[in-house]
């Protein structure tokens, strides 16, 4: 195959980025670019153009290869969705490139171990039962997101974390503010930002003055004895975990419900073989999209990806969403198999930047819709599917509401 130039590959009109977002669909357009050009110009709605990887090995190349930098991406303009950059904080573990990034991660990590997050099982499948005692009590229809799929998982990372039950409610739509793209304006997701960031530097504060014994503490602690953490660090660090805690996982347990109720020869077949739902929710994370390519890299020097030449200082943009149907590594990619194995799917990154909590989100996912379907095992959508509300207007994919009946 002829090599492009980054001159020739980047004078072509850039396609419009993100595209259609139709439910948890792939737009047709990744198929195609897997098959005829895995690494492509896009144009988002706000910075530069960029280069959009949608292929499986190039995906990981790209996130495993040091030339690619999220650091180099801090303090410039970046191709993103919404106007305000809130991601490039320089202090962000997301922003960071070995070794600042190890040393960070390494504080966090170990609340997050395969060990740490068993012992947490329990007690995630009883915030489970009870959430889901309210809602039978209260009887169908019920809405998923906020009876269930938003509340599990708050509830998980702020006794992680150390956060007053009453404070929940708060912090949520500060979050919320901050992953939108268009229904809050750039000051009022500024302003979210401020707002979630003194919340923390308060918890902080009373933290020092009472130690618990959580995971806050634990990086106060960090922060004030072994001084491993800046105070912005710290403060940017408590952010993420809160943030990324909660949110990420709460859509997935509504997705995926609607994606096992809208396949019901999955269902069933999970119902009849309850041994199958670890790889049920490893096959629908990869299955389905969730959100569209963001976290730009910078490339620090020239590099030759899939014959395209790219140069130092462009952006490269990897379309996890697109590599997890690759057919050159998922036979019947387009197709839901509970029994696919092996199953390496990118849903959780790859390289430096992995998931920190992918061990926390698996358990949750698992605990999440073992409980829904051993509890109601008839459960099924409410209204016709065609009137459910889904999210347009934020960074990940989800239903607005999901009313359930059973």
């Amino acid at each position: 195959m002829a090599h492009d130039t980054g001159t020739d590959a980047a004078s072509r009109v850039p396609r419009s980025y993100p595209f259609s977002r139709v439910r948890l669909e792939p737009d047709p357009q990744y198929a195609e670019l897997r098959r005829s050009e895995p690494v492509c110009r896009v144009q988002l709605p706000y910075g530069p153009p960029a280069w959009l990887v949608t292929d499986y090995d190039l995906t990981k190349a790209v996130l495993g290869d040091p030339r690619f930098s999220r650091a180099a991406a801090v303090g410039r303009d970046n191709p993103r969705e919404s106007a305000v950059d809130l991601s490039q904080v320089a202090e962000s573990v997301v922003s960071m490139d070995p070794p600042e990034h190890t040393r960070i991660r390494s504080l966090v990590g170990k609340a997050f171990t395969p060990r740490r997050v068993a012992e947490l099982q329990p007690r995630a499948t009883e915030i489970a039962n009870s959430l889901l005692d309210e809602m039978i009590a209260a009887g169908p229809p019920a809405d998923l997101v906020s009876s269930f799929s938003f509340a599990l998982p708050v509830i998980i990372i702020c006794e992680l974390l150390g956060i007053p039950d009453g404070d929940r409610h708060a912090f949520r739509g500060w979050a919320d503010a901050t992953l939108s793209t268009t229904t809050v304006t750039p000051v009022q997701e500024q302003d979210a930002f401020l707002h979630l960031a003194g919340y923390l530097a308060g918890l902080f504060a009373e933290r020092r003055a009472r130690p618990g014994d959580d995971l806050l503490t634990g990086l106060v602690q960090a922060r004030d004895n072994d001084d491993r953490l800046s105070e912005s660090e710290l403060l940017v660090l408590g952010m993420a975990l809160l943030v990324a805690g909660y949110e990420t996982t709460a859509r997935q347990i509504t997705n995926m419900t609607y994606t096992l109720l809208t396949h019901p020869a999955q269902l069933q077949l999970l119902i009849q073989e309850p041994g199958l739902l670890p790889g049920a929710v490893e096959e629908m994370l990869r299955f389905n999209v969730f959100g569209s390519a963001i976290n730009p890299r910078i490339a620090t020097a020239d590099v030759e990806l899939g014959h395209v030449l790219i140069r130092a200082g462009e952006p490269v943009l990897c379309a996890r969403s697109s590599a997890n149907r690759d057919e050159k590594v998922f036979s019947r990619g387009d197709q839901l198999d509970f029994r696919r194995s092996p199953n390496p799917h990118v849903a959780f990154g790859y390289g430096p930047h992995f998931c920190l909590g992918a061990n926390l989100a698996r358990m949750e996912l698992q605990v999440a819709l073992g409980t829904i379907l051993s509890r109601l095992p008839g459960v099924r959508i409410a209204v016709p599917e065609e009137s459910l509300t889904w999210h347009d207007t934020t960074i990940l994919r989800g239903l607005a509401a999901f009313p359930i009946t059973w």
